[in-house]
């Protein structure tokens, strides 16, 4: 599955400030409130902040990728916000981060979620296309970037970058 696929320009910012690792995800929450029928940023960020509390998603290198799964949701999502200034977010390296891809998946979609995640973390693992996300300062050049990694990438081409 793309990811861009899950991404529209509404769940999409760039050049965004926050100050605190609940604010971002309460701007992801709202981002993925917009894609839901059915559900409101409120319980989004409610079970985003569960599973923060397990362990933290920040993967290191800037990026983290906050996810769950959520009883009621009918759909996967995303959204992707891409901060002017990384903030502490508890990632493995310590590190500052200012790339966020938030997913959430209905509570039985097990296998999918899993999959997603690993094409995120593959995909957040180029550090070219990480350098290209943080240039850009306009949703509709985050998703272009995204679409045109995702046709010209392949697991076995990714891994030898």
């Amino acid at each position: 599955m793309q990811i861009t696929k899950l991404l529209g320009p509404d769940q999409v910012a760039a050049g965004t400030l926050a100050s605190s690792k609940k604010r971002v995800l309460e701007q992801l929450s709202e981002l993925l409130a917009r894609g839901a029928d059915n559900l409101n940023s409120t319980d989004i960020f409610d079970c985003l902040l569960a599973r923060e509390r397990l362990g933290s998603t920040g993967l290191g290198h800037g990026i983290a990728i906050p996810h769950a799964r959520m009883k009621g949701n009918q759909h996967t999502l995303a959204a992707l916000i891409c901060l002017d200034q990384g903030i502490d977010f508890d990632a493995m390296d310590q590190q500052p981060v200012d790339i966020f891809c938030a997913l959430l998946v209905p509570e039985e979609s097990t296998q999918i979620h899993v999959q997603l995640l690993a094409r995120l973390a593959e995909m957040f693992r180029d550090p070219e296309l990480c350098a290209y996300l943080r240039k850009a300062k306009d949703p509709n050049v985050l998703l272009e970037t995204l679409k045109e990694w995702e046709q010209n990438s392949t697991p076995s081409n990714v891994a030898t970058k």
